[in-house]
């Protein structure tokens, strides 16, 4: 054997070894890419936090996005995911029907998508939806809700964005209670698209329309907020406000009195159990539970606010 040919083998011997070892430190680092909606709300950023926490504690890298709910985005997030070979995606996503391609193109590369939060209108293209009770959730804050109003009044309802079915599933919720009580009369139902600013801007337009308001009941905790924040630049104590999520701003609301209740929706464990299953997925080839999976919400008022802290009820 001539050296020229001696040293061509020993050079393809080394890179194949070169290339078995870096398949081996890829096989051994897989990666779970966990996209939410924006982390400036506080409950999305408590759901990517406790996702990457999870992850991190069963042995996988992460990588954490914000879609900002534009699914134009989350499609290129998605083509990163897929680009990077990850193993899993963890995703609080972009739009119920938007969101469905996205998915399915991951699942197609061999990505299982787990979702939290909000279902997508199909089914068998993610490995689960984990999502709050909604309805039942909806139920509890709206009952509080007539009950701190004295079964009286007239209301407004703020609604979250239209292309999020959550926000559909609650005021259906708020609905199937209030209207059974003919003394409760809403005056204004307008979508502030779970935005803080937003609902302070059409707080103060329904304020100046219907200065006869008593009560406000929001499809989440950061309209609330906002409500809230438009009531008190107007000088209105007087009016009874509920939220949804459970978040640390109501919570404190509550305990000052400003807001009468909001609704747990258990948005650290949800995230935390997707990952679980993602993990369980990935060693077994299956989750072993079903893709919907339903988790209920508590009432949080005056009673037990002091025991909330980042969506999730302690002690």
């Amino acid at each position: 054997m001539t050296l020229t040919r001696r040293m061509a083998m020993l050079a393809l011997a080394s890179a194949t070894t070169m290339l078995l070892a870096v398949g081996a430190h890829a096989a051994d680092q897989k990666l779970i890419v966990i996209i939410t909606p924006s982390h400036d709300n506080p409950f999305f950023a408590a759901e990517a936090s406790a996702a990457d926490a999870k992850a991190k504690a069963l042995g996988y890298t992460t990588q954490v996005y914000s879609h900002d709910d534009d699914a134009s985005k989350q499609d290129q997030l998605f083509d990163s995911a897929i680009a990077a070979h990850a193993s899993a995606i963890i995703l609080d996503n972009a739009g119920a029907d938007a969101s469905i391609a996205a998915i399915k193109k991951a699942k197609d590369a061999g990505i299982p998508s787990f979702l939290i939060d909000r279902e997508i209108n199909a089914t068998g293209v993610a490995a689960v939806q984990i999502v709050s009770n909604n309805y039942q959730g909806a139920t509890l804050g709206a009952q509080a809700f007539v009950t701190a109003m004295g079964e009286k009044g007239n209301y407004v309802e703020l609604t979250g964005k239209q292309s999020d079915t959550n926000a559909g599933i609650r005021s259906k919720g708020y609905h199937d209670v209030i209207d059974q009580y003919p003394d409760m009369k809403m005056v204004a139902q307008q979508s502030a698209n779970w935005d803080q600013n937003e609902a302070f801007s059409k707080m103060e337009s329904i304020l100046q329309a219907h200065p006869e308001v008593n009560g406000v009941i929001a499809g989440n905790d950061t309209m609330a907020m906002g409500a809230i924040a438009a009531l008190k630049a107007a000088g209105r104590k007087d009016v009874i406000v509920t939220g949804f999520d459970g978040s640390n701003d109501v919570r404190d609301a509550v305990l000052a009195g400003t807001a009468k209740a909001t609704v747990l929706q258990p948005a650290a464990r949800e995230a935390e159990y997707a990952v679980e299953l993602a993990d369980k997925f990935l060693k077994d080839g299956k989750t072993g539970v079903d893709e919907k999976i339903s988790m209920d919400c508590v009432l949080i008022d005056a009673s037990n606010a002091k025991n909330l802290d980042t969506f999730a009820l302690k002690g």
